[in-house]
């Protein structure tokens, strides 16, 4: 997680202000919606046999930011506009598949976080906590850790596009 913050805070000024806003507070913790999130993921079986896989990073990230609707932060983006951001991942529920594709190509497992409302783009974790985007134009890295990600998300921080090189697999670029 991000720490060392300008004033001692874990995120920017305007990403504070925009998760406080969604009611995010430091020690925010509800394992209980995130174990249900788990079970009903771990539950669920594509029409074509896929599953979602749930690991701890996947649970740590939706006891702690699960169920808020996080709006862009107020102003212009550092590169791109602000995006809001739904931590849910029952959005993604249905698209085990998917899921199931990104993390064979990235050679980890990927679990469902949430979503950009504003754009349709599907957010992803992967087991070592780094997060992903994928909308209808590709898949695309959105940061390290959920603090960089909802960071860069939040405050208009373009992703890196997800390209595929022949002799290396999968890789941000």
């Amino acid at each position: 997680m991000t720490t060392g913050m300008a004033g001692g805070t874990r995120f920017p000024a305007g990403v504070d202000a925009a998760l406080r806003a969604a009611g995010w507070r430091p020690g925010r913790w509800d394992i209980k919606q995130a174990e249900e999130w788990a079970d009903r993921l771990r539950a669920y079986v594509s029409p074509g046999g896929h599953r979602h896989a749930v690991f701890p990073a996947a649970v740590e990230a939706w006891a702690e930011f699960g169920g808020l609707a996080i709006p862009g932060a107020a102003g212009p983006g550092r590169q791109i506009a602000p995006s809001g951001v739904v931590v849910d991942p029952m959005s993604g529920l249905y698209l085990a598949r998917t899921f199931g594709d990104l993390g064979r190509a990235l050679e980890t497992e990927i679990s469902p976080l949430g979503e950009e409302p504003g754009s349709g783009a599907l957010l992803a974790i992967d087991t070592e906590g780094r997060v992903y985007t994928i909308d209808h134009t590709g898949d695309w890295y959105a940061g390290p850790d959920i603090d960089r990600s909802l960071t860069d998300l939040v405050g208009g921080v373009q992703p890196v596009r997800l390209t595929l090189h022949p002799d290396a697999g999968t890789s941000p670029r």
